[in-house]
């Protein structure tokens, strides 16, 4: 996104972190975000665009861990 100012902004992807930190055993996905560690442990240094791919992976894998 450009601003007024001609300076390219790019938005910020929140994280999906509902403060329920428990590991699933079997799929390695956390019950409460449905990220795995890695993407947990490296949330911050992620580039918007790695964010948004995972952000994009989590409703498929909370329904699983879900259902």
């Amino acid at each position: 996104m450009i601003s007024g100012d001609g300076v390219e902004y790019v938005p910020i992807v929140e994280s999906p972190c509902v403060d329920i930190c428990v590991m699933d055993g079997a799929s390695g996905w956390c019950l409460g975000c449905g990220r795995t560690i890695g993407e947990i442990a490296g949330w911050g240094e992620a580039s918007p665009a790695a964010r948004a791919a995972i952000m994009a992976d989590l409703p498929a894998r909370m329904a699983q861990l879900e259902g």
